[in-house]
């Protein structure tokens, strides 16, 4: 009966996760599959082809296989009843219990068994002990997949972790780029004010001053004017007032001041201008000769800075 039940399990078993079937579908070849497989193999091969046969498939969706879905949630509900129901294994030959483990041919038999020749010399132990024994030998052979499995998810997370710390180093350094640009921002606003600052004084230096030669340069614009009006005379005419013109022509002002530093100081905005900055930003910046590395450091250490 056990081996009935097994041999129609493996029937019902998908050949991809070797699971019973879950929503099968059925190709055109006469493979049954678990959808979700069957979908997994195709996008991992790229090609719609069978993961038994090869064949090709001409459809990406394959119908569903509704009796081999219906005979298997059959067999999962009778094989969840015997569970259950925590029913006993028979003996194919002898429909007994079986409640002895041969060692020599590794299978569990009835007291039945115990006597026939199949048997005959044959060392034996109590199916609970020999379970017992048994499941230390595999616990102890697990012990090593374990480790194993515990050594490849470490892996896993490192890579995992590798994005994640990528991250936020990017992060880190945007942060200390911002603050740089942000230095160079308020430096150069500043800079800029102080040469708006140097415009708005010296023009309105230059404004006063030129108040108040507007009148002389009005005076002196028609002195000029009238002089070059007898130059353009007829000759008698401009012989008899000759004296009088040669009087006019005098300019009795005294030359405009000349205006010292009336200029923008172009030398004290630009002059070595980057090196300057530089060395105003350098007095912000704090260098530390030694950084803990976080790969290594210990994990309360791995942010102080030395």
């Amino acid at each position: 009966m056990a081996g009935r039940f097994s041999l129609l399990e493996e029937e019902l078993s998908c050949p991809v996760c070797t699971e019973i079937f879950t929503d099968p579908v059925v190709l055109k070849c006469s493979h049954s599959f678990c959808k979700a497989c069957l979908q997994k193999c195709w996008e991992q091969k790229g090609s719609l082809e069978c993961p038994v046969c090869r064949r090709k498939s001409s459809i990406d969706h394959p119908p569903r296989n509704l009796s081999l879905k219906n005979t298997c949630e059959a067999f999962l509900k009778e094989r969840s009843q015997r569970a259950t129901a925590g029913s006993e294994e028979l003996c194919s030959l002898h429909s007994e219990k079986l409640k002895l483990f041969c060692l020599v041919d590794q299978i569990p038999i009835c007291l039945v068994c115990q006597t026939s020749r199949k048997h005959e010399n044959h060392k034996l132990l109590p199916v609970q002990e020999a379970a017992e024994k048994y499941k230390d030998k595999l616990r102890t052979a697990l012990a090593p997949l374990q480790k194993k499995l515990k050594a490849f998810n470490k892996v896993k997370l490192t890579a995992e972790h590798i994005k994640s710390q990528a991250q936020h180093t990017e992060r880190q350094i945007k942060m200390e780029f911002e603050k740089l640009q942000q230095f160079l921002k308020d430096e150069e606003a500043a800079r800029i004010a102080a040469l708006r600052e140097e415009e708005e004084q010296k023009s309105q230096m230059m404004k006063e001053k030129i108040e108040k030669m507007t009148e002389q340069i009005s005076s002196l614009s028609e002195q000029i004017r009238a002089i070059e009006q007898e130059l353009g005379a007829e000759d008698v005419s401009f012989l008899q007032s000759y004296k009088d013109t040669v009087k006019r022509a005098q300019c009795t002002l005294q030359d405009p001041e000349k205006v010292s530093g009336a200029l923008v100081d172009v030398a004290k905005h630009l002059g070595n201008l980057k090196y300057r900055v530089w060395e105003k930003m350098l007095g912000t910046v704090q260098y530390t000769p030694v950084t803990l590395d976080p790969n290594t450091a210990h994990p309360d250490l791995s942010c102080l800075r030395i």
